[in-house]
């Protein structure tokens, strides 16, 4: 076999491979879920002065448990509210503040940037502000969101969920307690 024709052969060869590799990267892709993960009151309150309004365990819990080890998309100012970034995440920061610099996490300045970011992952988060979540509202295949069933004074508020767009698939109702004084459901929506 002559040089030329193993040379053909092994572009042949390489570009097979590379085909390969996007097609498993596009599946890879196509099966990701991107989520988007809440917790709003009845009036779609999110928070207040760049905080949380309530305190509910079971809700950081099941954050904590769904979100661990997936990548998370948030804005600025939700990273700024937490302590550090979130271990066990990758911490993704969208801000268009283009000095902004975050320890623990990458900082992107468009949306494309953070969706870039999240490749490979098979359910990342978007996990706010509101601002974020409107962003993305429309890209997400799935809502996980803890509604608060009482109405609080906010600045934050989550997007209303078009039903026409959005199907309830699953609901946990949780009832107020000695320890919680609020009525709240775990409800997941997926894309019609």
């Amino acid at each position: 076999m002559d040089t030329e024709t193993i040379k053909a052969k092994n572009n042949g060869l390489l570009y097979a491979m590379e085909d390969e590799k996007a097609i498993q990267l596009n599946e890879q892709n196509a099966t990701s879920i991107l989520t988007l993960i809440a917790a709003a009151g009845k009036n779609n309150a999110l928070g207040k002065d760049n905080d949380l309004i309530w305190h509910i365990s079971n809700d950081l819990k099941r954050f904590k448990r769904l979100t661990s080890g997936h990548a998370i998309i948030m804005g600025r100012k939700t990273f700024e509210s937490m302590p550090k970034a979130l271990p066990n995440r990758t911490n993704i920061v969208l801000t268009t503040r283009k000095d902004f610099t975050a320890a623990g996490a990458t900082v992107v300045h468009s949306i494309e940037a953070a969706l870039e970011q999240i490749k490979g992952d098979a359910q990342p988060f978007i996990i706010g502000g509101g601002e974020i979540y409107r962003l993305f509202m429309e890209r997400c295949d799935r809502i996980e969101l803890t509604r608060v069933h009482h109405d609080f004074e906010a600045d934050v508020y989550f997007p209303e969920i078009d039903l026409t767009q959005w199907k309830e698939v699953a609901r946990e109702d949780i009832f107020a307690s000695e320890d919680q004084p609020y009525n709240y459901s775990f409800i997941t929506y997926e894309k019609q």
